[in-house]
């Protein structure tokens, strides 16, 4: 399922986005939102909720829910492990494929799991009502005989089964957590975690050794829950950029970097650096650069364009303006289709932590632009 490079299509008009929906999401990004989101605040506090992570698949309050688990730093050629899933249609444009759709577009679930090894992508999409099963309390999660997510916080085991390649990882987690969105009718997590297992392949069983990893959870409300069929395109919400991206420092300091835009304006750009010794910090002077693109776009199964990067800056101060983390990443890897309408990989970075440290190693990363041929 790997992409094919080719050159930019001009969109149908009858898929280009609604601009009334465009111009209705900046005022509620730059004025609501900011005043009912408390995803900064409670990043500092002791996760004390795990009961909220259930998988909601039969509700019409909460049209989505996602679990996910990332490994971002692993030996090549792997380098990568994740593990993202959506329960749900999330009627919204960077993450809704909609030609899976099930016959009821709320029923459709999906898996993404890759590494950055020859062959090793698995992306399918499900019916909830035919080929998962999903305890209510969130204990047991199946989608179909591919992944199994059991267990209850703080510890989850995870059981991948798929063509090329298997895994069986055993999550302890945390109370250390970040929000990305902490709202009334959005919720967005990721708890601090570390992870033992194996990976195995037609080479043979690697053994992953305790390496810090994620652990994430998600639920929100969508117009999507409202409507057996697939929201068309001009009604989707207007989320058309979306990064986010893991660095593990060293053996007990992560970084999680993430950048979301809804019709060009910015709803969330932020740092999360959390160790194990329990200290967290949340920084928003943030700056993520693209220094180049890589020379042609990817194209999807259904024809779609998109730009991915080549060459990343990020820049993170803190309230005095101080330089916390700086680095160049140069994206590296095969880009694995399926994270919504974009891909997932690797990269290689170089740069300084604390203004002293100089870091490197390799990165994380989730990248969906929808802003470009739209």
């Amino acid at each position: 399922m790997e992409q094919h490079p080719t050159a930019l299509p001009q969109t149908p008009a009858a898929d280009r986005r609604s601009r009334i929906v465009d111009r209705l999401a900046r005022p509620a990004l730059d004025a609501v939102l900011p005043r009912i989101d408390s995803r900064v605040l409670d990043s500092t506090r002791q996760f004390k909720t795990p009961e909220m992570m259930r998988p909601h698949a039969e509700s019409r309050r909460w049209a989505w829910t996602h679990y996910g688990v990332f490994l971002p730093e692993l030996p090549g050629p792997h380098r990568y492990l994740n593990t993202m899933t959506l329960i749900g249609a999330t009627g919204a444009l960077a993450f809704d494929n909609d030609y899976l759709a099930a016959e009821d577009a709320r029923d459709t679930a999906t898996v993404l799991s890759s590494t950055a090894a020859d062959g090793q992508h698995h992306y399918r999409a499900y019916d909830t009502g035919r080929d998962c099963s999903f305890a209510d309390d969130g204990s047991r999660l199946d989608w179909g005989r591919d992944l199994s997510i059991t267990g209850a916080y703080p510890y989850f085991h995870v059981r991948g089964q798929y063509d090329d390649f298997d895994v069986s990882l055993d999550i302890r987690a945390t109370d250390q957590v970040s929000w990305f969105v902490r709202t009334p009718f959005y919720d967005h997590l990721s708890l601090f975690a570390t992870a033992t297992g194996t990976l195995n392949d037609r080479t043979g069983s690697v053994a992953i050794e305790q390496t810090l990893c994620t652990f994430e959870y998600a639920r929100c409300m969508s117009p999507q829950s409202l409507t057996a069929q697939a929201l068309p395109t001009q009604r989707k919400l207007p989320v058309d950029f979306f990064t986010y991206q893991i660095v593990n420092l060293d053996s007990s300091t992560q970084v999680l970097l993430t950048e979301v835009r809804a019709a060009g304006a910015v709803a969330c750009r932020l740092a999360y650096v959390r160790c194990l010794d329990g200290t967290t910090r949340v920084y928003d002077d943030v700056a993520m650069t693209v220094l180049s693109y890589q020379p042609k776009p990817l194209v999807d199964l259904i024809g779609r364009p998109m730009r991915v990067p080549q060459i990343l800056r990020w820049q993170v101060r803190d309230e005095t303006g101080a330089e916390i983390l700086t680095f160049d990443a140069e994206v590296d890897s095969p880009l694995r289709y399926g994270h919504g309408r974009g891909y997932v990989g690797a990269y290689t970075y170089r740069g300084t932590w604390q203004g002293r440290h100089s870091v490197a190693g390799s990165g994380y990363m989730e990248w969906i632009d929808c802003e470009s041929g739209q």
